[in-house]
């Protein structure tokens, strides 16, 4: 669980992020799991956007692939949300939270 300060300190970080995967109309299959689980082992905080056909909405999407994921969502805004999980490897570690 992220206190307000972390949560804060990510908001700023993620600010200048691209969305890199988006949840479409095919809505959150195996395949944009195990992409995303990869990205998030590697980068610690990804940004992803939910298109406007999708059955999901941006905060449903964000919970439902934190729960899968076992990651924090950071922020959800419009058609996007921030992801965020510690990388398991300590090498990897990109983020370093107080």
């Amino acid at each position: 669980m992220l206190t307000s300060k972390q949560r804060a300190h990510l908001r700023s970080i993620a600010q200048g992020y691209n969305a890199i995967f988006f949840v479409g109309k095919n809505g959150i299959g195996e395949e944009l799991v195990k992409q995303l689980d990869d990205v998030l082992e590697s980068r610690e905080l990804i940004k992803v956007g939910v298109q406007e056909n999708c059955e999901y909405t941006a905060r449903e999407a964000a919970d439902e692939i934190a729960q899968q994921l076992n990651a924090d969502v950071v922020q959800v805004i419009g058609r996007k949300f921030v992801l965020w999980r510690r990388s398991k490897d300590p090498k990897k570690r990109v983020i370093e939270l107080d």
